[in-house]
C-alpha cells in the first residue's frame, strides 16, 4: 500500500515508523513525478511489508516542500527506520533499479553496509 504523507502526518509517521520509508515528492502537473507514480506500485510489490513507500504532493504540503528545500519534482528519499536520516536522495525521474538502491541503502542492505557489517 503506498501512503500519502502530509504537513500533519509526516513527523509522527517518521517518528513511530519501524520500517525504512521511501518518499516520492511530486507534483500533479509532472509528466515524469506521473511516469514514476505508476513505478511505486511496483516497489511496494517488490519490498512487500519490508518498506514504506510514501508519497507527498508539494502542491499541498508547502512544509514538507521547505523542509527538504525542493525547488524541483521528481524528487525522491529514502530514510532508515534505525535513525530516521535521510540515507540517499535522487532528483528527477531514474530507474526503478536506482529506487531500489537507494531503499537498501536506507535498509542497511547496501553494498558497503555488506563490505563493513
Amino acid at each position: 500500500m503506498i501512503i500519502e504523507l502530509n504537513d500533519e502526518n509526516y513527523s509522527d509517521f517518521i517518528k513511530n515508523t519501524h520500517k525504512a520509508v521511501f518518499i516520492d515528492f511530486y507534483s500533479p502537473s509532472c509528466g515524469p513525478c506521473q511516469e514514476l507514480m505508476n513505478q511505486l506500485p511496483h516497489l511496494d510489490n517488490y519490498f512487500k511489508e519490508d518498506v514504506f513507500i510514501t508519497k507527498v504532493d508539494v502542491t499541498k504540503n508547502p512544509k514538507l516542500a521547505k523542509k527538504y528545500e525542493i525547488s524541483s519534482v521528481p524528487f525522491c528519499v529514502s530514510i532508515s527506520s534505525k535513525d530516521k536520516m535521510l540515507k540517499d536522495f535522487e532528483l528527477g525521474h531514474a530507474s526503478i533499479d536506482r529506487y531500489i538502491r537507494m531503499i537498501k541503502k536506507a535498509q542497511g542492505k547496501g553494498f558497503f553496509s555488506r563490505l563493513f557489517s
